[in-house]
C-alpha cells in the first residue's frame, strides 16, 4: 500500500490494517478490489446485500448515497485511521 492511500468508502487515509473490498462482489463475477478500513468494510456488508452491491452500489459515490452509510460517514469522519468499533446490522 502506498503512502497516503485513501479508503474507497470514507476517503480517510488508510492505517496499519487494510482490507480489500470487491465493489462488485466476487460471487457476482467481480474481480476488482479496492482498499478499505476494516470498519468501513464491515458497514458496507452489514448494510447491503451482494445483490444490492452488484446492481446499484458498486461505486464509492453510490455507496455514499445510502442513508445508513451517510450517517456512518459523518460519524467516522474525525476518527483516526486505525479506529475500530463494533458495527451493527442495519435494520431492514
Amino acid at each position: 500500500m502506498s503512502e497516503g492511500a485513501a479508503c474507497f468508502l470514507c476517503g480517510r487515509p488508510l492505517g496499519r490494517r487494510v482490507e480489500w473490498h470487491h465493489p462488485v462482489p466476487k460471487s457476482r463475477g467481480g474481480r476488482e478490489t479496492v482498499p478499505v478500513h476494516p470498519i468501513c468494510h464491515r458497514i458496507i456488508h452489514r448494510t447491503l446485500s451482494n445483490r444490492e452491491l452488484e446492481r446499484s452500489h458498486s461505486t464509492a459515490a453510490a455507496l455514499r448515497q445510502h442513508p445508513d452509510i451517510q450517517r456512518f460517514l459523518v460519524w467516522i469522519a474525525d476518527k483516526e485511521p486505525d479506529f475500530h468499533a463494533p458495527t451493527r446490522r442495519a435494520r431492514r
